[in-house]
C-alpha cells in the first residue's frame, strides 16, 4: 500500500473516519478478482504461488519438508501410551477380538477429529487459541483450556522421562542393578534385604532404589535428589529442542521419530527368537469374541483412541498451522492416523514376545520350587512315593510332567491338598497377569531382559527409546501451549520457551518427591481426561454447528483443491459428536463409580495397597478438573455479555497481493456494517458478478449469509483465507 495512501494517512491521524469504506478503496491499487476469494468467475490464479506469497508477507515459520512435519506428527502421537498401555488393553479386552472395536472407533472417531484438528491449523495457521478464536470467538476458552491441559500433562509427562533417563544411564553396568537382590549385613550375618525378598529384584529397584516411595501420599518424605536431578536433565532436553521453534524441534524428529522404530523392529527380532516369544504372541491373539459385545470395552478403546492421536492438546493444531495452506491435510490425517495404529499392533507383538518369554522363566522357576517341595514330602513320607509317575525324572522335570504329578497328588490328597501350599504352575496364568504402565516398563520388561543375551545392550536401547518416545510426545504437548501464546500475544518465543521450562521444572518438584509417584498417577488419572473430551466435543461443535459444516467443506475443497469425502460430512456432524457426548457420559459415570484412590507401596509388607485419597488430595484432585475447564466457560460469559472485546464488531480491509484480508481495528457498528452493505446501494464496492458460485444443495452466497451467526466476525461473508490480524 502506498506511503500516501489515504488509508495510511487515517492510521496516523486522531480525527473521526466518515469516509466509507468504498471511499478509502477508491484511492487504492485495484485488485486482482482473479487471485481474490471473492472470485466466482471460474478464472484459475496460481495458489500455489499465492500460499507462498502469503507466507513470506507473514514471516511465519515453516516446515523444511512435508517428511519433517509428518515426523512430528507421528513423533507426537505415538508415545509412551502405544508401549505400555496399547498392549495392555488388548490383553484385558479380549486380544485380537479388541482390534475390532479399536479400528472402528478409529475411523469413525479418530480419524475425522483428526482431520478437522489439522484442517483448522492450517485454514487460519495460528495456534489453538487463535483457531478457535476465529471460528467463534465466544468458544475461544477452548484454547486456553487445551493450553492448560497440556501444561497439566507435561509436568507429569516428564518426570516418566526423567525416570527412563536413570534407567538408561544405571544400564551401563554388568550385571543389571536390578538382576539380583541386594544383600546387607545384620552383625556378622549377611542376608537379603527382606523387602526385595519378599518381593523382586526389579520391584524393589523400582520402589526403593528409584523412586525411595513413601507408604502413602500423605507421607511427603523430602526431595528425591536422583530423581530431581533426572528431572532437569529432562526439562532441559525439552527446553533445547523447544528453543528455536520448529527450526530446531524438527530436527530432532528426525531421531526421536525414527529410532524407536528401529528399536521396536530389533526387540521384535530378538523376542521372536526366545523361548516362549510363540507362546506370548498366540495367548496375545487369540480373540474372545465374548468381549466385543461389552460396552466398557468399546469405552476404553475410545479412549484410547482419542488419547493416541492427542486430540484437543493443541499440539495437531500447532504442528500443522506452520504448513502451506495447499498442503493435503487429508492424506496426512490417514497416513498418521493408520501408522500410529501399526506401531500400536507392533509395540503390542514385542511386548507379548518379551512376556512369553518371561511366564517361560516364571514358570520353570515355579515347577523347580514346586518339586524341591514335592521332594521334601516324599522324604518325610508326608506323600506316597506310588503318587510319582514312573517317567517322572526330578533331575530333567518338565512342565508337563510336573502338571501331570500335581493333578494325580491333588485327586489323591484331596482334603489335605490345601495344607502342602502346592501352586499349579501354569502357563496361561503367567500370561495372564497384566501389567501396564510403570509396572511394564520398569518391572515387567525389565525383569525379562535380565534373562536376555548381552542385557545391559537391551536395557540401553529400551530405555533411549522410552525417551525418544517421550521427548516426541513432549515437544507437541509444549507447542500446544508455547505456539498459541507467542501466536497471541506476540511475547518473544526464546525467552517464552526457557521461562516455562524453568517454570515446569519448578512446580515439578512435587512429583520427585518420596510420594512423587502418587501425584504422577493422579495427575495421569484426572487432569486430562475429562476436560480434553469436553473440549474436543466444543471443537466439533465449533467448527460443525456453528461454523457451519456445508461451509467448512467449501473451504477445505478451495484449500486442498479437490472435495474430502462425504463420509466427513455427517462424521463432523453427526456421529462424532455423539459417540464423543456417550464417551464423556460413560467417562463421568466411570469417575463417580470407581472411588478416587491409588495404589500405594507399603514398604514393610513388600506389596501393594489400595488407599482413598485423603481429603486434602481430594481438593488438589477436584482443582484439577476445574481449573482445566474453566477457560470454556469463563471466556464465554465474558464474550456473550461484552465484558472484553471479541473483535466480532472490528472489520476492516487491507490488501495484501490483490487479496481482500480481513484485519481487526475499531470500527463502529455502523461501519462495519457501512462496509458489507453500504447505506447508499452505489457506494457498496461491487466487484462480484451478477451471478454466483454453486456451493452445493442448501448452500447460500456468500452475501446471502452476511446476517448469519458463523464464522470469526459472526458473519457468513468470508473475506479471507488466511486472518490478517492477530486474533
Amino acid at each position: 500500500m502506498p506511503k500516501n495512501s489515504k488509508v495510511t494517512q487515517r492510521e496516523h491521524s486522531s480525527e473521526h473516519v466518515t469516509e466509507s469504506v468504498a471511499d478509502l478503496l477508491a484511492h487504492e491499487e485495484p485488485v486482482d478478482y482473479k487471485r481474490s476469494v471473492l472470485n466466482v468467475t471460474g478464472e484459475t490464479w496460481d495458489k500455489q504461488k499465492d500460499a507462498e506469497d502469503e507466507l513470506e508477507a507473514e514471516n511465519r515459520p515453516a516446515w523444511n519438508s512435508k517428511l519433517q512435519y509428518i515426523l512430528a506428527q507421528i513423533g507426537y502421537s505415538v508415545g509412551l501410551g502405544n508401549v505400555w498401555r496399547f498392549p495392555y488393553l488388548c490383553q484385558k479386552n479380549g486380544g485380537g477380538a479388541y482390534l475390532v472395536p479399536y479400528l472402528v472407533l478409529l475411523i469413525i472417531i479418530g480419524l475425522p477429529l483428526f482431520f478437522l484438528e489439522l484442517a483448522v491449523g492450517q485454514r487460519i495457521r495460528r495456534g489453538s487459541i487463535g483457531v478457535w478464536n476465529y471460528i467463534c470467538p465466544r468458544l475461544g476458552g477452548i484454547g486456553y483450556a487445551s493450553c492448560l491441559v497440556c501444561f497439566f500433562v507435561g509436568l507429569y509427562y516428564n518426570v516418566i522421562i526423567g525416570w527412563s533417563i536413570f534407567y538408561f544411564f544405571k544400564s551401563f553396568q554388568y550385571p543389571l542393578p536390578w538382576s539380583e537382590c541386594p544383600i546387607v549385613k545384620n552383625g556378622t550375618v549377611a542376608v537379603v534385604e527382606t523387602e526385595c525378598e519378599k518381593s523382586s529384584a526389579t520391584t524393589y529397584f523400582w520402589y526403593r532404589e528409584t523412586l525411595d516411595i513413601s507408604n502413602s501420599i500423605s507421607e511427603s518424605g523430602g526431595l528425591n535428589w536422583k530423581m530431581t536431578l533426572c528431572l532437569l536433565v529432562a526439562w532441559s532436553l525439552v527446553g533445547l529442542a523447544m528453543i528455536k521453534g520448529i527450526q530446531s524441534s524438527g530436527k530432532v524428529m528426525y531421531f526421536s521419530s525414527l529410532f524407536p522404530y528401529v528399536v521396536l523392529v530389533c526387540f521384535l527380532v530378538r523376542g521372536l527368537l526366545l523361548r516362549g516369544a510363540v507362546d506370548g504372541i498366540m495367548h496375545m491373539f487369540t480373540p474372545k469374541l465374548d468381549k466385543m459385545l461389552d460396552p466398557q470395552v468399546w469405552r476404553e478403546a475410545a479412549t484410547q483412541v482419542f488419547f493416541a492421536l492427542g486430540l484437543g492438546f493443541g499440539g495437531v493444531i500447532a504442528f500443522s498451522s506452520y504448513n502451506k495452506q495447499d498442503n493435503n491435510c487429508h492424506f496426512d490425517a490417514t497416513l498418521v492416523s493408520f501408522i500410529n495404529f501399526f506401531t500400536s499392533v507392533l509395540a503390542t507383538l514385542v511386548v507379548f514376545a518379551v512376556l512369553g518369554f518371561k511366564a517361560n522363566i516364571m514358570n520353570e522357576k515355579c515347577v523347580v520350587e514346586n518339586a524341591e517341595k514335592i521332594l521334601g514330602y516324599l522324604n518325610t513320607n508326608v506323600l506316597s512315593h506310588d503318587l510319582i509317575p514312573p517317567h517322572v525324572n526330578f533331575s530333567h522335570l518338565t512342565a508337563k510332567d510336573y502338571n501331570e504329578m500335581y493333578r494325580v497328588i491333588m485327586t489323591v490328597k484331596e482334603g489335605h491338598f490345601k495344607e502342602l501350599g502346592l501352586d499349579a504352575c501354569l502357563l496361561e496364568d503367567e500370561l495372564n497377569k497384566s501389567v501396564q504402565g510403570t509396572g511394564l516398563a520398569f518391572i515387567a520388561f525389565t525383569e525379562a531382559m535380565t534373562h536376555f543375551p548381552a542385557s545391559p545392550f537391551w536395557s540401553v536401547m529400551f530405555f533411549l527409546m522410552l525417551i525418544n518416545l517421550g521427548l516426541g510426545s513432549m515437544i507437541g504437548t509444549m507447542s500446544g501451549i508455547t505456539t498459541p501464546i507467542i501466536d497471541t500475544f506476540k511475547v518473544r518465543k526464546e525467552v517464552f520457551t526457557v521461562g516455562c521450562c524453568i517454570f515446569a521444572f519448578l512446580v515439578g518438584l512435587i512429583f520427585v518427591q518420596r510420594s512423587g509417584n502418587y501425584f504422577v498417577t493422579m495427575f495421569d488419572d484426572y487432569s486430562a481426561t475429562l476436560p480434553l473430551t469436553v473440549v474436543v466435543i466444543l471443537e466439533n461443535i465449533a467448527v460443525a454447528w456453528i461454523y457451519g459444516t456445508k461451509k467448512f467443506m467449501q473451504e477445505l475443497t478451495e484449500m486442498l483443491g479437490f472435495r474430502p469425502y462425504q463420509f466427513y460430512y455427517y462424521a463432523w456432524k453427526y456421529v462424532s459428536p455423539i459417540c464423543m457426548a456417550v464417551l464423556m457420559t460413560a467417562s463421568i459415570i466411570q469417575l463417580g463409580v470407581s472411588p478416587p484412590g491409588y495404589s500405594a507401596w507399603i514398604r514393610e509388607e513388600a506389596a501393594e495397597k489400595f488407599l482413598f485419597y485423603p481429603t486434602w488430595a481430594m481438593a488438589i484432585l477436584i482443582s484439577l478438573i476445574i481449573l482445566a475447564s474453566l477457560p470454556l466457560p469463563l471466556v464465554f460469559i465474558l464474550r456473550q455479555f461484552h465484558l472484553v472485546s471479541d473483535g466480532s464488531n472490528a472489520l476492516s480491509v487491507t490488501y495484501k497481493k490483490g487479496r481482500m484480508m480481513k484485519d481487526i481495528s475499531n470500527l463502529e457498528d455502523n461501519d462495519e456494517t457501512r462496509f458489507i452493505l453500504s447505506k447508499v446501494p452505489s457506494e457498496t464496492p461491487s466487484p462480484m458478478p451478477t451471478h454466483r458460485s454453486y456451493l452445493g444443495p442448501g448452500s447460500n452466497s456468500p452475501m446471502e449469509m452476511s446476517n448469519a451467526p458463523n464464522g470469526r466476525y459472526g458473519s457468513g461473508y468470508l473475506l479471507a483465507s488466511t486472518p490478517e490480524s492477530e486474533l
